[in-house]
């Protein structure tokens, strides 16, 4: 077993670097006779590398590979699609280079491609290589599902004049009862389907049924229907999560700087809004005024992580307005925040990550929805899963704010409550001894040692 080799394809971007690490340094404890090399930029290696990495895990490395931005580049108006971009034209090659130099530096051949799935050509490496090919999907079966059947989608509705017709009802997406059209991820049938993210999504839909396993960030009791129509298209479509739960980061080294816990500890149970948007979705100024009045307003306890440029578009006097049950912080310990018997309700954009902390720790969630899978989520919270609304009409005015406040802690209170806890205790099961997820993880093992 000492000459496997198994190279690590990241996309470097948001949250998905972090997240496939995680399952890899679980691979890597699990199998401390493989190595594993971990290809990704430099600065998102460097920050992965000093924040996550078990000491004990020698077995794991980083290899740095170029971004793609040259030299003296100017980001304009694009931002992230730009660096997606830009990235995506030099990525085969940087890749195909790093993995003959890990090669030559370790002596060991490659004997498996596992590559986070939006490295569609990751596929096409390991075919050249001659070894398996393993791409790992970080987000919700739903959103896969989307993904592989676009054409299809495309087929059926088309993919002219979308406007005006976003409440219209799709029901022949397998898996899915039913689907609003509005909720379809970005780059499936609008926004700019030429995009060079539109293109590699559509690219790797085509190609990821190819793939000898996938390991997903979920857990098969989530998404019933819809796993199994996954399993139907795939060789081992494996939910080995939530990575929350299975490969969580290390706690010991966080610290509540702000005093969150013990604010928190002198709130009433189940009656604080928590409130965080991710690292890459803040709602408006317009909407954060919205927001802050509606919490003063309702006189809602709060607890409102949010970076300190944002708070100038608070209301005047907001702040001493609600500093009697209202708390606002640069940085929450977010795990921890949720799982605090105070807290009665998650603000978020309803990022998959967002949505599985919210399920773990059985905290109902109000959705404001942006981009990417974020609308999809939000219609799986609300009318599948049935453990949180989505903000009326997808973005935060007072009244809405007020009304989708007074469902969750107060009028649906109860059911909300039940229905995640449903979830909650699912998820636990399902990473526990015999667990469907465990079983997974066990089946993905001997994949890559069984590999070549």
């Amino acid at each position: 077993m000492s000459n496997y080799h198994v190279a690590v394809l990241a996309f470097p971007f948001a949250t998905h670097a972090g997240l496939l690490h995680g399952l890899v340094q679980r691979l890597a404890n699990t199998l401390p006779n493989v190595t594993f090399t971990f290809f990704n930029t430099s600065k998102s290696n460097s920050l992965i590398f000093s924040n996550q990495t078990d000491p004990h895990c020698t077995n794991l490395k980083p290899f740095d590979i170029s971004d793609g931005v040259p030299e003296g580049y100017a980001i304009g108006e694009g931002g992230i699609e730009e660096l997606i971009g830009l990235f995506f034209k030099s990525a085969k090659n940087n890749f195909q280079n790093a993995i003959s130099a890990a090669e030559d530096e370790t002596g060991k051949k490659i004997t498996c491609v596992f590559a986070d799935a939006f490295i569609w050509f990751s596929g096409e490496i390991a075919e050249e290589l001659g070894v398996d090919w393993i791409p790992v999907w970080t987000s919700a079966a739903g959103s896969l599902s989307v993904h592989i059947y676009t054409d299809f989608i495309r087929e059926n509705v088309g993919v002219q004049g979308i406007a005006g017709r976003e409440d219209e009802m799709l029901t022949f997406i397998p898996g899915f009862s039913e689907l609003r059209l509005g909720d379809l991820p970005s780059g499936v049938i609008f926004g700019d389907l030429k995009s060079p993210f539109s293109k590699m999504l559509h690219k790797m839909g085509k190609t990821i049924t190819k793939a000898n396993a996938l390991p997903i960030n979920s857990f098969e009791e989530l998404d019933p229907p819809i796993v199994e129509n996954l399993k139907s298209k795939f060789n081992n479509f494996l939910n080995v999560g939530p990575f929350n739960l299975t490969s969580p980061p290390p706690s010991a080294n966080i610290i509540d700087k702000n005093g969150c816990i013990e604010w928190l500890d002198n709130q009433e149970p189940n009656s604080v809004a928590y409130i965080g948007f991710g690292t890459v979705a803040t709602p408006p100024p317009n909407e954060l005024k919205s927001m802050a009045e509606a919490l003063e307003e309702s006189k809602t306890p709060f607890l409102w992580s949010i970076k300190d440029d944002f708070i100038s578009h608070f209301p005047k006097e907001f702040l001493e307005n609600t500093s009697e049950y209202g708390k606002i912080v640069t940085w929450a310990p977010q795990v921890q925040v949720l799982e605090h018997s105070s807290i009665g309700v998650f603000i978020n954009h309803s990022g998959w990550n967002s949505v599985l902390e919210s399920i773990a720790s059985g905290v109902p969630i109000i959705c404001r929805p942006f981009f990417g899978d974020h609308h999809l989520n939000s219609w799986m919270v609300e009318k599948v899963w049935k453990i949180g609304v989505k903000i009326e009409g997808g973005v935060f005015t007072k009244s809405g704010t007020m009304v989708a406040l007074d469902l969750v802690l107060s009028k649906n209170r109860e059911k909300l409550k039940q229905q995640i806890g449903i979830y909650k205790d699912l998820a636990l099961k399902a990473v526990g001894p015999s667990g469907s997820s465990t079983e997974n993880f066990k089946k993905l093992v001997e994949i890559i040692t069984s590999s070549n």
